[in-house]
């Protein structure tokens, strides 16, 4: 039997910039329901890395990911969205009136009037170091692609791969909870903030960190599970270094999945929208936070948070033509409830 939902927006993904688009629009009396592949809200927040730190959130000097997913879902409690997860959207139909029709892979239907895509960059793989025998020591036997729970890591000696800034963030977190770390870079210079670059050339001077530049982690080694790693220099020379977990940080490759086939105007993966109420190429479905593309995009939470907004009341005056919306604040009428 076909599971059918109805309600005025269906926002897909539930990242963070998809759940502050659910307080934006309730502020304006329009019902959310939400779907996302994964089996929880957060996003990548709440998947890859729910304990770390986020420090560019206006008045939080430093907030936990996983923090930031459930003051959100506080945030909204007033406004009773609706939650499909752990199932991908599949496509839409838009019918005679205006209206959509979206289904999911599991064949859950959600009628809406309109569709603001919050999917973040879509799925997401790690990016693998062409390393021999390195998926033999995945799923808990010391090879993490990402960190879930920095805990894992207490007192254990580790090696940190990668020069962008989740090697650099986590190299500066675990220097706290691990007995050793050892960051590896194949060059001289890191692609993260400099400022993270700084704290870590810090900790090193300080002896709490070890930095090994111009090198890479080329063998892994273990019995049942991992014990040790050789990283190679540029110049030839290598080390055998004893570990206990070896975590290579270089990235993620996302995947737009089936969005892609929706006939939406693309740039680079990425869909293409109007700055004015980030809709896109389609009259009603609306893109907001990583996944769409304009000029001088910032793929920032706090940008998305700001696009939500705009789109919210690009929605309304979608969904309500002849209605004209006076800006309330929430300092002066609260916040109203569904």
């Amino acid at each position: 039997m076909t599971n059918s939902i109805s309600t005025d927006i269906c926002i897909i993904g539930a990242g963070p910039v998809g759940l502050f688009a659910v307080f934006e629009a309730g502020l304006l009396k329009l019902r959310c329901h939400v779907v996302d592949a994964l089996p929880q809200v957060g996003g990548q927040l709440s998947e890859i890395y729910p304990k770390k730190p986020i420090y560019d959130i206006p008045g939080y000097p430093s907030v936990l990911a996983g923090e930031l997913v459930d003051n959100l879902m506080r945030q909204i409690e007033p406004f009773h969205p609706t939650f499909t997860l752990g199932e991908r959207v599949e496509g839409y139909q838009k019918l005679d009136d205006g209206t959509f029709r979206v289904t999911t892979i599991d064949g859950t239907e959600i009628l809406c009037k309109a569709i603001a895509i919050a999917g973040g960059l879509g799925s997401f793989e790690p990016r693998k170091p062409a390393i021999e025998r390195l998926d033999s020591y995945e799923s808990g036997k010391g090879v993490y692609y990402m960190v879930r729970d920095p805990e894992t890591f207490r007192d254990q000696r580790l090696v940190i791969a990668g020069g962008g800034d989740s090697a650099l963030d986590w190299t500066i977190f675990l220097a706290n909870i691990a007995k050793e770390v050892t960051l590896v870079h194949r060059g001289t210079t890191f692609r993260g903030a400099a400022d993270s670059a700084e704290k870590v050339q810090a900790l090193h001077e300080a002896g709490r960190v070890r930095l090994v530049l111009s090198s890479n982690v080329t063998h892994v080694h273990g019995d049942e599970a991992l014990e040790a790693v050789t990283i190679t220099a540029n110049g030839g020379d290598t080390e055998s270094l004893p570990v206990d977990s070896f975590i290579p940080l270089f990235g993620l490759t996302p995947k737009l999945g089936p969005i892609g086939e929706w006939g939406l105007e693309l740039e680079n993966d990425a869909v293409k929208v109007n700055t004015l109420d980030y809709s896109t190429s389609e009259s009603g479905i609306y893109a907001i936070g990583d996944i769409n593309t304009y000029p001088g995009k910032l793929k920032l939470i706090l940008c998305g948070f700001h696009e939500a907004a705009l789109m919210a009341q690009g929605i309304y005056k979608h969904i309500h033509p002849d209605k004209k919306y006076v800006l309330k604040y929430t300092t002066v009428n609260g916040v109203p409830t569904l």
